[in-house]
């Protein structure tokens, strides 16, 4: 059964639902969060505040729909990249990982920091999170990555003493659906791996790395080249 062709009147309201998107962004890379309102919007599109109002009710609604696109297409670059190599190649997927988030996050600067850096003033984000699926998918990938690594750990990882307590109950819920063989020292192996990842992006992004490197995307690989070294997969992502 195929679905129903959308009409003339739902096409138009759906590219103009987009443009609207396309407009806060733009605001947002020019003047930071606290540029993007409705109103301002409106005035770029020529059209009334009441309406732009019929697309998006409020500024917290077209917020958490612009972190929503934002987050879905970073996941799904990082996604991609890492499939471009077999299960088999545990250190090809996280180099290839780890790269897409540098490289989307520079090509993106403006996403980038609506879902990691600047808050936006009076933003209240909704119950669930502003991107939910887009927030599960990279916890269960970051969580594939060290599954695929977790035989090949050095024994000698340091260990906190990890529970499954320490974490919010949604991400171990989903974690342990998911990867039921991993303990909980290994959630925790995941979100170390992700700090480092965003620390030298978000240094990058924000320009605090300009007076120190000429080549901030050699010190992030050999970054990544630390990681997946640390996860026992140094021989292999030598070959990467």
């Amino acid at each position: 059964m195929t679905s129903a062709t959308p009409s003339r009147r739902e096409r138009l309201r759906a590219e103009t639902a987009s443009e609207i998107k396309r407009v806060a962004l733009r605001l947002l890379a020019g003047g930071g969060p606290d540029a993007v309102s409705l109103r301002a919007i409106a005035r770029e599109m020529g059209m009334t505040a009441g309406a732009i109002y019929g697309y998006y009710p409020t500024r917290d609604d077209l917020i958490t729909a612009l972190i929503n696109d934002v987050y879905t297409s970073l996941v799904d670059t990082m996604e991609a990249a890492r499939n471009a190599y077999p299960r088999s190649d545990a250190a090809g997927r996280l180099l290839a990982w780890g790269e897409a988030f540098r490289v989307w996050a520079i090509g993106n600067p403006a996403g980038f920091r609506l879902v990691y850096g600047d808050p936006v003033t009076g933003y209240r984000v909704p119950e669930g999170g502003a991107a939910p699926e887009a927030a599960h998918r990279a916890c269960i990938g970051l969580a594939e990555l060290v599954s695929a690594a977790w035989p090949h750990v050095r024994a000698g990882q340091p260990s906190a003493g990890h529970r499954w307590s320490d974490f919010a109950p949604a991400l171990s819920d989903s974690i342990r659906e998911a990867f039921p063989e991993l303990p909980a020292e290994a959630v925790a192996l995941a979100l170390r791996l992700w700090g480092r990842m965003h620390g030298l992006v978000a240094l990058e992004v924000y320009g605090h790395l300009r007076a120190q490197t000429t080549s901030p995307e050699k010190l992030y690989r050999a970054e990544l080249l630390d990681l997946a070294a640390s996860l026992g997969l140094g021989d292999q992502a030598g070959t990467t």
